[in-house]
């Protein structure tokens, strides 16, 4: 991912002839990415997420110390004669994606420390409001070969909403489920681009920043909805058009460059989505409706007598018929019980209860929301 000039799209069709409300989903937009966007229709994406070039400004070649070459980004697209010059182009396409960008969409971009802070700096001038910076801790990094600085191990996501006031996506419990009922942190440790995933044409990399999909899984995971569009300037070999097309979101791409469109399309085209029962995730407490861990067990999702255990199985208790919670001379509900337990003064008894469900001890907040898809079914 990652051109200074945007693409061309995969199925020839003159822009032009477009209603002005009609958008070009699952498209590559060919060219120029603030041309191609300024053929798109104002408010109409959901989510941008760019991966502009760094502009790395790298002397010379790299080599590692065997004497082999390091494929870097040496790329005409990563080159800008001047800071001004590339200030002047962030500035062009934030201002693009700012006009296409929902009054309730958010912004993704992605750096290093070689430009990360100058487009930081002009998204806020053009009136973005940051919601985070995310540290993407690479598991796996490329070492500094020379040893004259510590090794480069991660980059930089900013994620940022329209203004301070907008009512951004945002499935926070999605997350949490995803990160083992763990609030989910800024500094995520995910693996580069490597292995089957990564592509190769001739025996080398197709792209040279190609991203991870497990990256952009998290990012649409966690601030798109089933539907939504993604808009990605920077399309490079389609990463986010792959994952976008899993979890069943609408994507439109622009790229300059010809043959990282025709890897895309390829790539792309291979692509399943995912069933459409997978793609509901878990909702936060304010939209989910209101269960009753008594409604479990009325509905006989849970059977009276049935034990519950904490995580490590030193604490216990028999669920009785009235939904509350007996552990010898001890009874409450499944919070209060779990509070005195543990000697808390507070505990949510959803996440800290687990009951054995298919051959598994399960939290036993992941059986009320089966129990929610159950009923919505």
């Amino acid at each position: 991912m990652g051109q200074q000039l945007t693409k061309e799209r995969a199925r020839p069709r003159a822009r032009q002839e477009l209603a002005p409300a009609e958008l070009p989903l699952g498209q590559i937009l060919a060219g120029d990415c603030v041309a191609a966007m300024r053929s798109l229709p104002a408010a109409s994406v959901d989510m941008v997420f760019a991966d502009p070039p760094y502009n790395l400004q790298l002397g010379g070649e790299l080599n590692r110390p065997d004497g082999s070459h390091v494929d870097a980004v040496t790329n005409a697209w990563d080159k800008f004669d001047s800071f001004a010059t590339y200030d002047a182009f962030t500035r062009a396409w934030l201002s693009e994606a700012r006009r296409v960008l929902k009054p309730n969409g958010s912004l993704w971009v992605i750096g290093s420390y070689h430009n990360i802070f100058r487009v930081g700096a002009t998204l806020q001038d053009l009136g973005f409001w940051i919601l985070n910076d995310i540290v993407w801790r690479k598991a796996n990094p490329m070492p500094n070969f020379k040893g004259t600085r510590f090794t480069n191990a991660h980059e930089t996501l900013i994620w940022a909403a329209m203004s301070e006031k907008s009512r951004y996506t945002f499935n926070y419990r999605a997350m949490k489920t995803l990160n083992d009922e763990l609030q989910m942190r800024s500094d995520w440790v995910i693996p580069i681009c490597a292995g089957p995933e990564r592509i190769r044409k001739g025996g080398t990399k197709a792209h040279p920043t190609q991203k991870p999909e497990a990256l952009l899984y998290r990012v649409m995971l966690a601030t798109t909805n089933t539907g939504d569009v993604v808009l990605d300037p920077f399309f490079g070999t389609g990463t986010t058009g792959a994952v976008a097309k899993r979890l069943g979101r609408e994507w439109i791409g622009c790229e300059r460059e010809a043959a990282y469109r025709t890897i895309a399309e390829e790539r792309i085209a291979l692509t399943l989505p995912l069933d459409e029962s997978a793609l509901t995730t878990m909702q936060s407490g304010k939209s989910a409706p209101k269960v009753a861990f008594g409604q479990l067990i009325e509905t006989g999702w849970i059977a009276p007598g049935t034990v519950l255990h904490d995580r490590k199985r030193r604490l216990s208790a028999s669920v009785r018929a009235d939904g509350s919670l007996v552990s010898g001379a001890d009874s409450g509900s499944i919070h209060s019980l779990g509070a005195k337990l543990q000697g808390a003064p507070s505990c949510n008894g959803w996440t800290f209860w687990h009951i054995e469900h298919e051959g598994e001890l399960k939290l036993l907040d992941a059986l009320r929301q089966l129990y929610l898809l159950a009923i919505e079914d």
